[in-house]
């Protein structure tokens, strides 16, 4: 191709519990940066322990100026992570079952437009959300969340995920929609607390959920803002029209709130489900967030004259099929 950089040097980080074949993913992925003139790439695998930060980390003492992650969006929430201060870029081969992070940038799960992206050199800056605890520092790339959503993702059983998808999720929900609201405070940047009792709070980094909805009409992952929704439901007929104005993309969505930020802190009166990029982490009762601008560099279908980080992303795809000799 002719816009490929020559000799970069990359690493593919791998959750093998999200692929069927890997010996065959492997040899694909091999032969498609022969071709475009890369060396083969070093392969990190990983572990319930650490899920990729260590990996991609140790990919670039390595050497690697590309990283390859390959899994679910927490695989690539862990790499993001581990990239954080280098000069390496972040490339997305998603196998998982949410992909929100590819699906916001247009790549949904085609492994040939993941490759073709990466060699042809289009970058970005993405901003990532930092969650502060009293223990360790977390990143994610998408999304974080306290009450009904976690709520959700912990209900939503993996084999059910692996039989019809992100579907999977509605059914988690479900078994939640009577639950009780929780008293929060939300805090955004210097304003005056928002006091609501609410079911759910979202801090996103994008705008899209599962299925291409779209939550945030503004939320772009590089614009250095954090967009945070409040949803307030106390029935299920509130859940219904609260769902049929996302699906249809009115303007005015009833119970719910949105505000554009830089730092959030949510305050609920007891310990709440948490989750970040579709992973449950331990229920606590704060969740306190700030957006980190341009923080890693992502490989995207076009270089920075772009305005929107997919576009053509489908163009991409079909150069990558060609670049590994499927068409």
């Amino acid at each position: 191709m002719e816009a490929s950089r020559q000799g970069v040097r990359s690493a593919v980080v791998v959750n093998p519990a999200k692929l069927g074949d890997l010996a065959e993913m492997r040899a694909t992925v091999g032969r498609a940066l022969a071709k475009a003139g890369w060396p083969a790439p070093a392969w990190y695998e990983t572990t319930v322990e650490d899920p990729g930060r260590g990996q991609s980390r140790a990919a670039v003492e390595a050497g690697a100026e590309v990283v390859f992650a390959c899994g679910g969006d927490g695989t690539i929430m862990s790499c993001a992570s581990g990239l954080v201060g280098t000069d390496a870029a972040l490339a997305v081969l998603p196998s998982g079952t949410g992909n929100l992070l590819a699906a916001n940038l247009g790549l949904s799960t085609d492994l040939a437009a993941g490759i073709a992206v990466a060699v042809e050199g289009g970058r970005r800056r993405l901003d990532l959300g930092l969650v502060k605890g009293r223990d360790e520092k977390r990143y994610f790339t998408v999304m974080a969340g306290m009450g009904f959503d976690a709520q959700m993702l912990g209900s939503t059983s993996e084999v059910t995920k692996a039989r019809i998808g992100w579907l999977a999720y509605l059914f988690g929900g479900l078994k939640h929609l009577r639950g009780h609201p929780m008293r929060i405070s939300v805090r955004i940047d210097d304003r005056p607390p928002i006091r609501r009792r609410a079911r759910s709070v979202l801090i996103a980094n994008v705008g899209r959920l599962q299925g291409g909805v779209r939550l945030f009409k503004e939320a772009e992952p590089d614009d250095g803002w954090l967009d945070i929704a409040i949803l307030t439901p106390r029935t299920v007929g509130h859940w219904a029209a609260l769902g049929w104005a996302v699906l249809s993309r009115r303007g005015r969505v009833p119970r719910m709130e949105t505000y554009r930020g830089h730092r959030v802190q949510v305050t609920s009166n007891r310990p709440q489900p948490r989750e970040l990029d579709g992973d449950v982490i331990p229920p606590g009762r704060t969740l306190r967030i700030e957006v980190q601008p341009r923080a890693i560099w992502l490989c995207v279908p076009r270089p920075d004259d772009a305005d929107d980080l997919a576009y053509d992303a489908d163009a991409a795809a079909k150069r990558g099929r060609r670049l590994v000799g499927s068409e």
